[in-house]
């Protein structure tokens, strides 16, 4: 099987466009409602967007991703999640082969040709079609490709009433191992940890680090109110370091609120006044209960009410940077 679009030519059909907001360019959209798929260069049907049954993001997990949100046409955050791809790139030695810029003006056309102004954006670069085996090198060219789409993680009422979450046996990978600052195809983990969650009744899991302290849940950042101030584990504990964790401490700093990243356990959770967790696809959501114990008074805390309107006041306007 070949890969679709997955030509030596690095950049056709690519421009770097301004930024800033746009409306949806209906003269480009396909005749029918299927997606499309910008796959190396190339926008093309979704049912057509493939990739080799011989790639090794398919094969091995040999690859790295971003989600990425937009509101009302502009992208969260854009660059900081392209600058955040490269750096997993890099660190799993796997060469991105197209620019920022480039990237950027991908997922633009990737929304226009969908008619998309609030979307969910999946960017992904493979490693490629290679041999079978692990040599990585023998792979040679890698496909990148952007979906738009939406996605919803969670009902509306568990925004409102907040998530019930539970500890999962299945640890964080170990930072020496497969550090978790890699946003790698290689999901796994947190999936095993996502299975307990669901057998155990919950939309979500936490899990801890090779140490037995908190690390992060299976797809976002935790966070706990305690004594005014707001706590979240540090990037040593072995978490991705979330751009929406991020976002939401300079938010918090810039209301006036202290902002600690201490180590943390389950006891600290248990205790805790508030608890929430932020990512791209979650946003922020409260949680009200660990392992069936209450947090706080069993309610969506004050402080986390405040930094959901915040954060929707700011996604609003959705800054690019």
């Amino acid at each position: 099987m070949k890969t679709v679009g997955t030509g030596q030519t690095r950049a056709e059909g690519t421009s770097t466009e301004p930024s800033g907001t746009w409306s949806p360019d209906r003269s480009s959209l396909a005749s029918t409602s299927e997606k499309q798929v910008w796959i190396n260069g190339q926008l093309v049907p979704a049912s057509q967007a493939t990739v080799s049954v011989y790639d090794h993001g398919l094969l091995y997990g040999d690859g790295v991703f971003e989600g990425i949100r937009a509101y009302g046409g502009r992208v969260l955050k854009m660059r900081s999640h392209l600058l955040r791809l490269l750096d997993s790139a890099r660190a799993i030695a796997l060469s991105v082969p197209y620019s920022v810029e480039q990237l950027e003006s991908a997922i633009r056309q990737s929304l226009r040709a969908n008619g998309l102004r609030d979307a969910y954006i999946r960017l992904v670069v493979t490693r490629g079609a290679g041999p079978l085996g692990l040599n990585p090198y023998q792979c040679r060219q890698p496909v990148v490709f952007v979906i738009a789409d939406s996605i919803q993680l969670y009902p509306q009422e568990m925004y409102e009433r907040g998530l019930e979450i539970v500890t999962a046996a299945t640890i964080r990978n170990h930072p020496a191992a497969l550090s978790p600052r890699v946003k790698s195809l290689n999901y796994l983990n947190n999936i095993m940890a996502k299975v307990e969650g669901i057998k155990a009744g919950c939309a979500e899991a936490l899990m801890l680090n090779h140490i037995g302290l908190v690390a992060e849940c299976t797809g976002d950042n935790i966070f706990i109110v305690r004594a005014g101030e707001l706590r979240t584990p540090p990037v040593h504990a072995g978490i991705l370091e979330g751009i929406t964790r991020n976002l939401v401490i300079d938010l918090a700093r810039s209301m006036g609120l202290a902002v600690r990243e201490p180590d943390m356990t389950r006891h600290d959770i248990y205790t805790a006044d508030e608890c929430f967790l932020t990512g791209t696809a979650a946003e922020v959501i409260p949680v009200t209960k660990l392992d069936a114990r209450p947090i706080g008074d069993g309610k969506p805390g004050p402080m986390t009410l405040k930094l959901i309107a915040a954060f929707r006041q700011l996604v609003a306007n959705a800054p690019e940077d």
